[in-house]
């Protein structure tokens, strides 16, 4: 071997090993065939993906404004479908702990909150009225739900916050302002809750993840070069993201050691095309929605061998 490829290979492998990502296979199988559309059904770019108590599978996508939001058992038979009118562009999907699903549009700037079939219990937001004020959002991305039932939403793609409310859609605070400062975001585009209730929030375009306490208070960063579109935290504090740019999914620990990624950019089955909502069951299956490959795939956990 000569001393120029030798010095080649050398540097290859530090970078790899500097590089914090893991070089084995991912400990997931890909469940092919999820979910078996019913006929007349083809999905649009799907943005939200989400489970219930369950197991059920709900997908937010904009592929049919009288079927948006469709519902899948945890095999993949379609059950039913919802929210027929209500979106001009689907964005967010969320499960709250009583089993309410929660949408944003990142179009005409509303966060509806609708009971498990589907009836509207909540709007938030004035329908095509962009504004930073406590009524208005300027197309919000995504919930998440506190203890005791106060929630966030991330807003989004116009303003650059995240905004508190109690369980009744009481306005409580905001913070946040475009830049990319400590507590500054350039597209904060997914949020979720840790068990300690700390708010991490997707800060897609600057890529990085930050992370606040429950009055929007600074904690830390982490992730960093990572492009969240999609983020869900467990119930053990382990992070999964959906990077939207690289087109795959990172699981990390809460303070960023990635424990396993999987995916690249194609339409094979197991690589992705925009990966934008992602979530994990109660089994551990990690379900990924995407926009540009406009499909859904479910990765069931490997099991380990005795």
């Amino acid at each position: 071997m000569s001393h120029i490829r030798r010095v080649f290979l050398a540097v290859a492998c530090l970078m790899l090993a500097s590089s914090g990502y893991a070089a084995e296979a991912p400990p997931y199988q890909l469940a092919r065939g999820f979910p078996r559309l019913p006929a007349g059904i083809k999905l649009g770019a799907v943005s939200g993906i989400a489970t219930d108590a369950a197991g059920n599978v709900l997908v937010l996508h904009r592929g049919d404004a009288d079927r948006p939001a469709l519902v899948f058992d945890k095999s993949g038979t379609f059950l039913r479908s919802f929210g027929a009118g209500l979106f001009t562009s689907t964005h967010g999907l969320r499960v709250d702990p009583d089993g309410n699903v929660w949408t944003t549009d990142n179009a005409n700037h509303t966060v509806i909150k609708l009971s498990a079939d589907g009836k509207v219990l909540m709007t938030l937001g004035e329908k095509n009225v962009p504004g930073d004020d406590e009524r208005h959002f300027n197309k919000p991305t995504d919930v998440a739900f506190a203890p005791g039932g106060d929630f966030y939403v991330s807003d989004g793609y116009g303003n650059s916050r995240v905004v508190k409310f109690d369980k009744a859609g009481k306005f409580l605070l905001a913070w946040g302002k475009k830049g990319n400062g400590d507590g500054e975001f350039n597209l904060p585009h997914a949020v979720r809750l840790d068990s300690k209730a700390n708010v991490y929030v997707a800060d897609r375009e600057n890529k990085r993840i930050q992370v606040f306490d429950g009055n929007g208070k600074f904690l830390r960063q982490f992730a960093q070069g990572v492009s969240p579109y999609g983020l869900f935290i467990t119930p053990d504090d382990t992070v999964f993201v959906a990077d939207g740019v690289r087109h795959r999914v990172v699981k990390m620990t809460a303070e960023g050691k990635v424990l396993a990624e999987w995916g690249t950019g194609g339409r094979e089955p197991g690589n992705f095309l925009m990966p934008h909502g992602i979530c994990v069951g109660d089994d551990g299956a990690v379900y990924v929605a995407e926009v540009t490959g406009a499909r859904v795939q479910k990765f069931a956990p490997v099991k380990k061998s005795q």
